[in-house]
């Protein structure tokens, strides 16, 4: 049961980062993600694709991205085992250079939907993702395409049995950071912009403000905290596989999870994602054993996605608030109209 609780906990902290941001980019701001896990995949490529490469060129070694690797982490995992502090200065690294590409990524990214809206923009976000994806997964130059390529252990100082839960006590504390700079940046005059945007762009034009620039900056911050998430899953599994960083993995699925606790809602975020990795962790390790209790005539690996497509169409017609639905923001102003 503690494994479970150490898996729950981890997978809590990391889909709670990429829920929390989409929560902005989709539940405040109405701009429907579908390439959400290109975020997270640059994350993987600031470790893989650039950190490796730096670390590289600091050892020395020669050969290719993913020979060199090899040679360079090696020399790094020794280096942190003799000083613990080491492994910390590389994940802040990482992640400060993942937020710093994932940021400029962002803006980019939202450019060629500049006059689209709803479906259309969903659409061709979805279809900008899919087409970095598939290059990243066939050009074995960026992070080892479906080969994969090695990454840091930047906990190789730590005993084997205590390894699991100071990274998942790292993730949680990432995640609570996500948490409280999303509470205080939208709980102010930008944030209550967002929720006009998603409801009346026109409105937001007659008052003077930009809708492009609202959705670049907002698209910028969403995938800067998103890239936090695939630097953090990066370390955790010790090596980047392009084809793990799949749109129902990372985009469907947390889309999901805002559905089901709230869109517009931080709080209500973390209990869908709390919800949802509960389940999928509970549903991956008793899978063959539900299949023989209910006698199910196919494999149980698709479980997972005909569990959770029936769940978002129960939710989008019976919940379609969530579980913790949005409330409306009461400022000074208006609590003192209400006190009158």
């Amino acid at each position: 049961m503690m494994d479970i609780l150490q898996l729950i906990l981890l997978w809590f902290g990391i889909y709670y980062i990429v829920a929390v941001s989409l929560n902005m980019e989709f539940g405040y701001a109405g701009i429907p993600n579908f390439g959400k896990a290109l975020s997270v995949l640059v994350g993987a490529i600031s470790v893989g694709g650039i950190l490796n490469r730096l670390l590289i060129w600091y050892f020395g070694v020669k050969g290719d991205l993913i020979e060199g690797s090899t040679f360079a982490i090696a020399r790094m995992n020794e280096i942190i085992a003799a000083h613990p502090l080491a492994g910390i200065f590389l994940l802040l690294i990482a992640i400060l250079l993942a937020m710093v590409v994932g940021f400029v990524v962002g803006m980019i990214f939202i450019l060629p939907s500049a006059k689209l809206k709803a479906d259309y923009l969903g659409v061709t976000l979805l279809a900008i993702s899919e087409a970095i994806f598939l290059v990243c997964v066939y050009n074995l130059s960026i992070i080892g395409g479906y080969y994969g390529i090695s990454t840091p252990d930047i906990l190789a100082f730590a005993p084997g049995e205590k390894r699991g839960w100071i990274f998942a006590g790292i993730v949680l504390v990432f995640a609570f950071l996500s948490f409280l700079f999303m509470e205080k940046l939208l709980n102010t005059p930008y944030g209550r912009v967002l929720k006009a945007m998603r409801e009346n762009e026109d409105v937001v034009k007659c008052f003077g403000r930009d809708i492009m620039k609202l959705r670049m900056r907002t698209m910028a911050i969403g995938s800067a905290i998103g890239a936090i998430a695939g630097v953090l899953y990066s370390f955790y599994t010790g090596n980047i596989v392009a084809n793990s960083f799949t749109r129902v993995e990372w985009t469907f699925f947390p889309f999901l999870m805002i559905l089901l606790g709230g869109k517009g809602n931080n709080k209500g975020v973390a209990l869908g994602v709390l919800a949802y990795v509960i389940v999928i962790v509970f549903l991956d390790i008793y899978k063959y054993d539900i299949k023989e209790i209910f006698h199910i005539p196919f494999e149980p690996v698709w479980l997972t996605y005909i569990l959770f497509g029936i769940t978002m169409l129960l939710i989008l017609y019976y919940k379609p608030t969530g579980l913790i639905p949005e409330r409306p923001v009461k400022t000074p102003p208006v609590k003192r109209i209400m006190e009158d």
